[in-house]
């Protein structure tokens, strides 16, 4: 099959996981979640990746979400399931029943904590998509990993395994971003990996984001990049300037996602309970800029 990174969409939300009052998995609520995504423009949705609190998530729980995101999805979105770990054996038992559980595609998160060189990173995405007939998109976040995976890697990846069809790219560094846009394969798809920098990753050829303010304003993120898709520069720049309140309310410097968006579709009625410890509901200051800045966009 010919890569074509696009067919994952171009909006693409990572999906928080609702949970109820005792903490665990609120099913009535990830089927309300995955309809208002869908309903609202996302293409695709990730599952279990670092807004859906991966970590905290038992490997059933994953396997079961998968189960019922794809069949509630039912191809009106992508199903992406984030399936990395930092244990290449562990990632691959994942990933193989993410694909049995009828998933789109995987998300490959860099392996964290054990920090590997830039050839033990090659190997392990290499590894893993070798086992799998699915899409990978290669995930890199150095701000959580404390690795990051360096564009000679990505493009290295990209052209030497036919089915990593893409990168997350949440560096944050606008010259390795462009280094992998402007030197990648035909179908080789970058999506921004912060709503922050989607505007300018789109200007550089990247094709969308995998977002978290799209929980909130879909609509108005799938706007956006059709206009940069239609290269309407001064259209798609009025829409990321009035999202980027919001998005910089989601990601204070004190409470880590996704407790503040977990908090802020609460607020306008899409419950989804609070993270699961080591992670904590935002503080009240953060929640009043939560809710100025929604009410704002007149989402309040």
């Amino acid at each position: 099959m010919e890569r074509d990174g696009r067919r994952l969409g171009c909006l693409i939300t990572a999906m928080v996981t609702p949970f109820d009052d005792a903490g665990e998995i609120n099913w009535d609520a990830v089927e309300r979640l995955v309809q208002h995504l869908i309903e609202t423009g996302s293409e695709g949705l990730v599952v279990t990746g670092t807004t859906g609190e991966a970590p905290t998530l038992t490997h059933r729980e994953k396997v079961e979400l998968y189960r019922r995101v794809a069949r509630l999805a039912n191809g009106k979105a992508k199903v992406i399931a984030g399936t990395g770990t930092y244990n290449t054996a562990e990632s691959i038992e994942l990933t193989k029943e993410a694909e049995d559980c009828g998933v789109d595609g995987i998300l490959l998160v860099c392996p964290y904590y054990n920090r590997p060189n830039q050839e033990g990173l090659f190997r392990h995405f290499q590894a893993v998509a070798q086992k799998t007939s699915l899409p990978v998109i290669v995930y890199n976040i150095p701000s959580r990993t404390g690795r990051n995976i360096e564009a000679s890697t990505i493009l290295r990846l990209a052209y030497e395994v036919p089915n990593i069809a893409g990168v997350k790219e949440a560096s944050g560094d606008m010259k390795q971003a462009a280094d992998i846009c402007s030197a990648a394969p035909d179908g080789f798809a970058v999506w921004s990996g912060n709503d922050e920098d989607t505007f300018h990753l789109m200007a550089l050829g990247g094709i969308g984001v995998i977002s978290v303010v799209s929980h909130l304003c879909g609509s108005e993120c799938r706007q956006m990049i059709e206009a940069m898709q239609r290269q309407d520069l001064a259209t798609a720049r009025k829409i990321y300037f009035s999202l980027m309140p919001l998005i910089r309310a989601l990601f204070p410097p004190t409470s880590p996602n996704p407790a503040p968006v977990k908090a802020a579709l609460n607020m306008v009625g899409i419950p989804v309970g609070a993270p699961r410890l080591p992670l904590v509901e935002c503080s009240e200051k953060e929640k009043e800029a939560i809710r100025a800045a929604l009410a704002k966009l007149g989402k309040l």
